[in-house]
């Protein structure tokens, strides 16, 4: 395959066509995703043209484990934003790309994001890189529980709390007002006491090796890596991208605003993801079926 493909104006068209050619031409397809994937289901992203980042910083996990008052914090705003996080229903960007592995056009997804929205979509071959947000673990013991669980946990020691999340965010947290913390209680692990924490990684904690091999195995499995909804920021994410532009594959990226793989890719594609791909499985149509054997 031929790395380093022409330069094209930046029109939908010739990004469908640059695309579509990526996507045919590659016999193993990796594709890496971000939160700019879930946006159009109603969670925001943290670092795209008014994400969240620039007026809600996300808890890091030293801050998390070693202070009872940001543990608080946390299981406040998160209370009050999982009824809609949970809601949230995978968008057209989501059932494309399950569509595209249904038909072996992908090797394998990676997501950095925990809404487990790929899953509920229909992909099948995923690797979680930050876990999934519908479980919580005990740091002490290790034990693990459903987040509904926790949810009737906090919401049997706060019977009178009724404050509204006034955002959420790509991890489920959510904005409150300061005033709404005051009282809240947040339960211990019931099996031993423990710290309850959600079973992602935070910011500032380590992705489990495991998950990281696997991941790096698929990349170098593959022929070519697109990069869909992520601005690659840190470097749980961006690693995979250096990983293929090092080894000299394609290495393609649709997202809104810059990207920290920008400099490197073989091509960057400024479309919204959730209108975009439906329309990428049109153009490339029956030629995307799948390879036999």
């Amino acid at each position: 395959m031929d790395t380093h493909l022409a330069p094209h104006p930046d029109t939908l068209a010739d990004d469908l066509d640059r695309l579509a050619d990526l996507i045919l031409r590659a016999e193993r397809l990796v594709v890496l995703t971000g939160a700019g994937c879930s946006t159009e289901s109603g969670i925001p992203d943290y670092r795209s043209p008014g994400g969240l980042w620039t007026n809600h910083k996300p808890v890091y996990y030293a801050d998390f484990v070693r202070s009872a008052a940001i543990r608080q914090r946390y299981w406040a705003r998160s209370f009050a934003g999982w009824r809609a996080f949970d809601r949230a229903q995978p968008n057209a960007a989501h059932d494309a790309l399950a569509a595209l592995e249904a038909r072996g056009r992908i090797h394998g997804l990676i997501t950095q994001n925990v809404d487990r929205l790929h899953l509920e979509a229909g992909s099948r071959n995923v690797i979680e890189l930050h876990g999934h947000n519908d479980s919580v673990i005990c740091l002490g013991c290790g034990s693990e529980s459903p987040r509904h669980a926790m949810q009737t946990w906090l919401r049997a020691l706060n019977p009178t709390w009724t404050a509204q999340a006034t955002a959420i965010a790509p991890d489920g947290d959510a904005q409150l007002d300061t005033e709404a913390l005051a009282g809240f209680r947040v339960p211990d692990c019931p099996t031993c006491g423990g710290v309850i924490k959600p079973h992602v990684v935070f910011f500032g904690e380590s992705v489990p090796p495991t998950r990281v091999a696997q991941a790096t195995t698929w990349v170098d499995e593959g022929d070519a890596l697109l990069v869909v909804g992520s601005s690659l920021t840190v470097w749980s994410g961006y690693r995979f991208a250096r990983q293929a532009a090092v080894a000299g594959k394609p290495l393609g990226v649709v997202n809104i605003g810059p990207t920290r793989a920008d400099p490197i890719a073989t091509f960057k594609i400024a479309q919204p993801v959730g209108r975009f791909l439906p329309l990428l499985l049109d153009q490339i149509g029956p030629r995307a079926v799948a390879r036999a054997g």
